[in-house]
């Protein structure tokens, strides 16, 4: 007889692990099923090649957050944050670079390099990306009220309302541009200097199918001073012994409450009784029962492929397929014998340099140049490149004297125009090597091995529709209560018994691990 739980969870992310963990912790039976030998979903740290042990997808934290640390106690669990100081590095073809992190006299005088005019207006708009994050971070750990709902989500907008007013009329008004508007219009008020422009773009369009001039884009501008490390706001840092790290702690804090995980557990269905959902099949048949089922699977997975959409409402999945899942992104990691020497700032060994993103993004044209090839179905010739070496800080991750290096990079479409990724994987990873051998001589003669990972691996690996890595568009169309489809950002879905609790929900993509935190307090209300 299949087994009875009071709660299952189809998926075992970083997301799904903390629904588990907060469930359990209540007192809950939970069960936990990963198609994968490895939990952590895109949160992971895999031994690709002996004793290189790789962030393969997710490669920094700033937004796990801290309630989610201290409740379920992960530093005990074996957490350990490393902060990245200096955070920030971008060398320029003609010989000088940016550097820039939470050392606000060093980031100072980098920008004063390029313009002292920006150096001066930079702490005002750091100030005042904190106070549009002071209004929305404590939104993260919200249930969205529904617009369309009743007294009660009424009574909650209009407290949202209240606390908008109180930024006043200036703050206000630029919270509805970054919310609402493109990167670039922003950051060339703010600022004339192309290289400072340029490097922090980045955080605008990375992980979107999207340029800086494109509106949407400014939404996640803020999140660099919404996060923090062990305590600092707006630091990033690396988790020791790799992203997985998280997932881990969360798990072994899931496991110590009781509740039951399992690998190599792929669900094939949900199952459902009169408008109910009642349990899941695995792919081999096995059945498993439960009053409630948490998907942290993406609307698309969950809705399309796991369940019959003749048992949904026809409304509501005409809104499912209409979430965009477009995804330019491709991860590479690598093992390399050295650290890339930039022309720029040669060193032997591990320099500062090393210590946080390395930018390749010269200047603002140059994105939206990429872009121009990945919107007609290209990938980038000259594409943007953010590298990482979490071996800088954590030497745990590779043999003595070796490194990883992690390439995230826009852009390149889930479908290519008159090719596949199959023929052109390779083409472009070359092609992403000489444009960083371009500022760093010694890196492609310092490769040992890599992996690539275009959009359709990452569905394939990780089970992210068309690649996306936020499971669906990050835009204010797709967000908080419109998230994953209006009238359904409770977590809840026309199934009774039926959660999301992955990046499909409000917050978002992201480790964060609200997305989960705020499900299982859904869940545990009935």
């Amino acid at each position: 007889m299949p087994t009875k739980y009071d709660a299952i969870i189809i998926g075992g992310g970083h997301n799904g692990l903390t629904t588990a963990a907060y469930l359990a912790k209540a007192g809950r039976k939970v069960l936990v099923l990963e198609r994968r030998e490895l939990i952590g979903g895109a949160c992971v740290t895999e031994e690709l090649w002996p004793g290189y042990k790789v962030s393969t997808a997710a490669y920094v934290n700033s937004l796990l957050r801290p309630e989610i640390i201290r409740d379920l106690e992960l530093k005990k669990y074996g957490l350990e944050m490393l902060p990245r100081s200096p955070s920030s590095f971008t060398p320029y073809p003609d010989g000088r670079y940016l550097m820039m992190g939470p050392d606000k006299e060093m980031t100072h005088r980098e920008i004063a390099k390029f313009s002292k005019k920006d150096a001066e207006a930079y702490p005002k708009y750091e100030d005042m990306l904190t106070r549009v994050a002071d209004f929305l971070e404590p939104l993260l750990e919200k249930t969205p009220p529904d617009p369309f709902g009743g007294l009660l989500d009424s009574i909650k907008l209009g407290q949202i309302g209240l606390k908008f007013r109180k930024l006043g009329r200036h703050v206000a008004t630029e919270a509805i541009e970054i919310l609402t508007g493109a990167a670039r219009p922003i950051l060339d008020r703010w600022f004339e200097s192309d290289q400072l422009k340029s490097t922090i773009a980045t955080d605008a369009v990375i992980g979107a199918f999207a340029p800086p001039s494109h509106p949407g884009t400014a939404y996640v501008l803020f999140h660099h001073v919404m996060g923090e490390c062990n305590g600092v706001r707006g630091v990033w840092g690396y988790v020791r012994g790799g992203m997985g790290m998280v997932s881990n702690s969360i798990a072994s804090s899931a496991k110590a409450h009781g509740a039951e995980i399992r690998v190599n557990s792929p669900v094939a269905k949900i199952i459902t009784r009169d408008g109910r959902a009642t349990g899941v099949a695995l792919v081999d048949g096995t059945e498993f029962h439960a009053s409630q089922i948490a998907s942290c699977a993406d609307a698309n997975v969950t809705f399309l492929k796991l369940m019959d959409p003749k048992e949904l409402p026809g409304e509501f999945v005409t809104a499912i397929k209409r979430i965009d899942y477009s995804s330019a992104t491709v991860k590479i990691n690598v093992a390399i014998s050295e650290p890339p020497r930039f022309k720029c700032l040669p060193t032997d060994g591990v320099g500062l340099q090393h210590h946080g993103t390395m930018h390749i993004c010269p200047d603002m044209d140059y994105i939206e140049r990429a872009y121009d090839d990945a919107k007609y179905g290209r990938w980038s010739r000259d594409p943007m490149l953010e590298c990482t070496m979490a071996t800088a800080l954590d030497s745990t991750l590779a043999p003595a004297g070796k490194h990883i290096l992690s390439m995230f990079i826009q852009y390149a479409p889930y479908a290519l125009k008159d090719a596949n990724w199959d023929t052109e994987r390779d083409k472009f990873a070359d092609r992403c090597f000489d444009v960083l051998n371009e500022y760093a001589p010694n890196f492609k003669s310092s490769v040992i091995d890599r992996q690539v990972l275009t959009p359709a691996d990452m569905e394939r690996v990780y089970g992210l529709t068309g690649g996306n890595i936020m499971q669906g568009t990050m835009s204010m169309s797709s967000m908080f209560s419109m998230r994953p489809v209006a009238g359904y950002a409770n977590y809840r879905t026309p199934v009774k018994g039926l959660f999301l609790c992955g990046a499909a929900a409000h917050p978002g993509g992201g480790v964060m691990g609200a997305c989960g935190r705020n499900a299982a307090r859904e869940m545990l209300r009935g």
